[in-house]
């Protein structure tokens, strides 16, 4: 059964640029990890402070481990917290 997270991502409009940047950074990384299907990257159309990442997963175990194994980790969550307007909102499914 697929794993998938929905990821809703508010900025400060200062840093637009910088998550772009740094979300498409991750999309490259991600995607390469044996056990993700998808790592999909997208913004607002109208509110441009605002993205969403899907990440789409093989597995919830497996897959979160590798996942949370990626050197890259480490990196992102410090680097993108003092760009947010308020905390990731992490949504968790398992498709049908």
């Amino acid at each position: 059964m697929v794993y998938t997270l929905v990821c809703n991502v508010h900025v400060k409009p200062a840093h637009i640029s910088d998550m772009q940047s740094e979300l498409r950074r991750a999309r490259e990384i991600y995607e390469k990890d044996s056990e993700t299907i998808g790592w999909h990257v997208m913004q607002h159309e109208k509110e441009p402070s605002r993205f969403c990442i899907v990440e789409r997963f093989m597995h919830e175990g497996s897959s979160q481990q590798e996942h949370l194994s990626n050197p890259y980790w480490k990196e992102f969550n410090p680097t993108v917290e003092p760009w947010l307007e308020k905390p990731i909102e992490i949504l968790r499914f398992n498709e049908l």
